[in-house]
């Protein structure tokens, strides 16, 4: 596994994201006192998953309401028919790190 720093836990309020700038950005979601990471970026249409709406353990995309599971990045709704890759989290002395491998 390779761990990466993304950022401090505390920059993720409790039900938002943030995006993780980078070759291909990912989003870190904070939900239920846990947190989540997919890839940023709708698998319908070019739009940041972080700037879309949180429903539990879900995010739809702002744009065309695709729905998808934070936990699997199974897709819930379309118009989206491709699931999100999602990626392994842990939290350690604060900081959020996820294995982008």
């Amino acid at each position: 596994m390779a761990w990466t720093r993304v950022c401090r836990a505390d920059e993720v309020a409790e039900g938002a994201a943030i995006r993780i700038a980078r070759q291909n950005p990912i989003a870190i979601f904070h939900v239920g006192g846990e947190f989540f990471a997919t890839d940023d970026t709708c698998t319908h249409a070019k739009f940041s998953l972080a700037d879309g709406y949180i429903e539990g353990d879900e995010v739809v995309c702002a744009l065309h309401e695709a729905r998808f599971c934070l936990r699997t990045g199974k897709v819930l709704a379309p118009p989206a028919s491709v699931a999100l890759r999602t990626y392994p989290v842990r939290i350690e002395s604060g900081e959020v790190f996820v294995d982008l491998d």
